[in-house]
């Protein structure tokens, strides 16, 4: 039989595993600066680029997209060209996206500090840089689709599988969650609003976890973790079972972040049910994960690349066993906007993608240097720290996030709440918080010591750019489908194969969503809800800009508690405007949507200069520079247009003496604080954002109370 012979491109490895490690410790880093800022707020030393608000998605972004994100490009193509054994498809389309997603990080580490945002978690990135992400994804999928094709090896190994899903969703999800109408260069309005907003947003932000965080991450599990322990993947079968199940199960579940909110009641019990269903094909893989190493369980012990990985599977499991739950209905009723939904995220982040990241590049990088791990003892250390960071951050947050809702809940004997204020549920948890960063700060030492074990490893070998390999070419040859081995046919048919998955993963998606922008039975319209203003609207995006539905959120639930403490429950119908929708996930401050008319223009005002003169104790940090920065009244044509195509109903040509009406409001705003004895400008920013918040929840009887 004829061999051919050709190179691995490891060039592309060594750029995304610096770049995984770069960007992990700058995530990271900001991460911890935000962690102390929620009981030091000075520490945004007055700049209006460093508040929690502002850097809380950079974070996110950064630790999602940059350090995992990094993390799985490097391991596809290290993997994928080996279990192919192929080359990379081109190693133009290998370069181009390596500088393109680094581009795309630096503009995100640019854009969400200045305030360039849409406001929708996990999708903060304004609509450039939408566009330059799907071109460079699709450069990625047209490369790795490529290798698969011209690949030498007949069947596509199970973590192929995972790389091919994850391609086809996260496209799609990028896609339908991305459609914004452009206002100027760096701002837009979603096409959805409100409720359906909400389900897309969530359809989108459940699925980005799922098919970007997990199942790329499950591919390098069963690419690495065998590689590690030098040992086959337990079951075949059971990763078949994994596999499908997982991505058709994985995409119905987004609406468990919706529970007891304006949603519909059917989407939320779906939500619910196939999250419960998702427990058993995520504890399938992870059990295939953990069995892999059956007969190898002495080795762990002395194998800090197996510890790593031993800790992140069972990371995995642990995650995907307090999603189902979190996903129940008594349960969310506990959890929801507190900071227990903050430890789940990061027993994942932390334990699940960080400590298999670890694990992969301290058995990457020796090999592609051609030498031995620089310290072992460096790298159990790391284990160690980071181990003990994940417990620091996660134990005090899961008793955060119970403490606060049982304040939150707690009624005296007489049937009043016991803690009306809601700064006494916060002053409560700072200790926990300041136990958290410590958590952070172990972790962060863990990336900077790898960082040095890794440096000083590849410094003592040499680096292998171009790796010789060997192998005999696939032939495509007919064949049938054979009872019991229809599987083994569909693996060596790489475009039906990823067919079939946009099918199983579309699915689910088009239940949910198709119904809830169709129907109109499932968001009834309120008549006496109206349009924002022009200086509400102008409000509303400097809300958004400065990051306040990162703390408050907008929604009251139909709990007791609630009602008394904020007011009527929220309808679907009142946030048929809402371009995007700012329900929010976390309550670091109380809800505001039955704010409007409960404090006065003054209270507003001064809460904003400082809040702590208004709440003694109070977490927020002040925002000065809205009492002197000059409104942008130019974007209000453009934004009235543009909320008219989206339908919402300003009367045509509204647009033309629309700041007409913005300066009547404003000079009413202004004139009132005026007359309490504070001289503001009718044109500066605080005005804005103090008629937005007036009209919150005004619309409807049964205000804040």
């Amino acid at each position: 039989m004829q061999v051919e012979k050709f190179s691995y491109d490891n060039q592309v490895v060594k750029q995304f595993a610096i770049a995984t490690v770069l960007w992990g410790a700058v995530g990271m880093l900001v991460g911890l600066i935000i962690a102390v800022q929620l009981y030091l707020p000075e520490l945004n030393l007055g700049i209006q680029y460093l508040t929690f608000g502002r850097i809380r998605p950079l974070h996110t972004n950064a630790v999602i997209f940059a350090f995992v994100g990094n993390m799985i490009f490097g391991g596809v193509y290290y993997s994928l060209q080996r279990v192919c054994k192929a080359r990379m498809f081109s190693d133009f389309l290998s370069q181009f996206h390596f500088w393109g997603w680094q581009l795309i990080i630096v503009l995100a580490a640019v854009t969400l500090p200045l305030g360039f945002t849409t406001g929708k978690e996990y999708a903060e990135l304004e609509f450039p840089v939408d566009l330059l992400i799907a071109v460079v994804w699709l450069s990625f999928g047209a490369n790795m689709i490529g290798t698969i094709i011209k690949r030498r090896e007949k069947h596509m190994y199970v973590a192929v599988w995972f790389y091919i899903a994850t391609f086809v969703t996260v496209t799609i999800l990028h896609v339908v969650n991305s459609i914004e109408v452009p206002v100027s260069f760096l701002k837009s309005y979603p096409v959805y609003a409100g409720v359906q907003d909400a389900l897309t947003q969530w359809w989108y932000g459940h699925n980005a976890v799922a098919f970007f965080l997990t199942t790329p991450y499950l591919g390098l599990m069963y690419y690495f973790l065998p590689k590690a322990a030098n040992r086959p993947v337990y079951s075949y079968r059971l990763s078949i079972l994994h596999f499908w199940a997982l991505i058709f199960i994985y995409i119905w579940a987004g609406p468990h972040h919706l529970l007891y909110t304006a949603l519909p009641d059917w989407a939320q019990s779906l939500g619910t049910v196939f999250s419960i269903m998702l427990l058993a094909p995520s504890w399938g893989g992870m059990l295939n994960g953990l069995l892999t190493l059956r007969g190898a369980w002495d080795r762990v012990r002395d194998n800090p690349i197996l510890k790593f990985m031993v800790v992140a599977v069972t990371a995995y499991g642990m995650s995907t066993f307090e999603g189902p739950m979190l996903s129940l209905k008594n349960v969310n009723a506990i959890s929801h906007f507190t900071d227990w939904t903050i430890a789940h995220a990061h027993v994942g982040a932390l334990g699940w993608n960080g400590m298999l990241t670890f694990g992969v590049l301290y058995w990457l990088v020796p090999k592609m240097w051609d030498t031995q791990l620089y310290s072992k003892k460096l790298a159990n250390l790391h284990f160690w720290i980071s181990t003990l960071g994940i417990v620091f951050y996660a134990v005090p947050l899961y008793w955060a996030g119970i403490t606060q809702s049982l304040m939150w809940k707690q009624f005296t004997p007489l049937g009043i709440l016991q803690y009306p204020n809601f700064l006494e549920t916060v002053l409560q948890i700072i200790p926990m918080y300041i136990l958290r960063s410590i958590g952070g700060f172990l972790f962060l030492c863990g990336i900077l010591l790898s960082a040095y074990n890794l440096i000083k490893t590849a410094r003592q070998g040499s680096f292998i750019k171009n790796e010789e390999a060997e192998a005999a070419p696939y032939k495509n040859e007919k064949d049938q489908i054979k009872r019991g081995l229809i599987h083994r046919w569909l693996e060596k048919r790489p475009v039906q194969f990823a067919l079939l998955s946009t099918v199983v993963v579309l699915i689910g998606g088009l239940v949910e969503l198709i119904p809830t922008y169709l129907v109109k039975s499932n968001i009834p319209t309120i008549a006496s809800v109206k349009p924002y203003t022009p200086l509400e609207l102008q409000g509303r995006d400097i809300y958004i800009r400065e990051g306040c539905n990162t703390c408050h959120s907008q929604l009251v639930r139909p709990f007791r508690s609630e009602t008394e403490r904020y007011g009527e429950y929220s309808k679907a119908g009142e946030f048929v405007y809402d371009h995007p929708f700012l329900w929010g996930s976390k309550r670091t401050g109380p809800d505001l949507h039955r704010v409007g008319g409960k404090y006065s223009n003054l209270w507003h005002y001064l809460h904003m200069e400082d809040p702590r003169q208004m709440s003694p104790g109070s977490i927020m940090p002040p925002y000065p520079w809205l009492l002197t920065q000059v409104l942008d009244t130019t974007t209000t044509q453009a934004k009235i247009s543009v909320m008219r195509s989206l339908g919402v109903p300003y009367e045509k040509g509204y647009e033309n003496f629309a700041n007409e009406d913005l300066e009547n409001q404003a000079n009413k705003i202004a004139d009132d604080l005026l007359n309490n004895g504070i001289p503001a400008e009718s044109n500066a920013e605080i005005i804005a954002l103090i008629a937005y918040l007036q009209r919150l929840g005004t619309d409807i009887k049964g205000g804040a109370k």
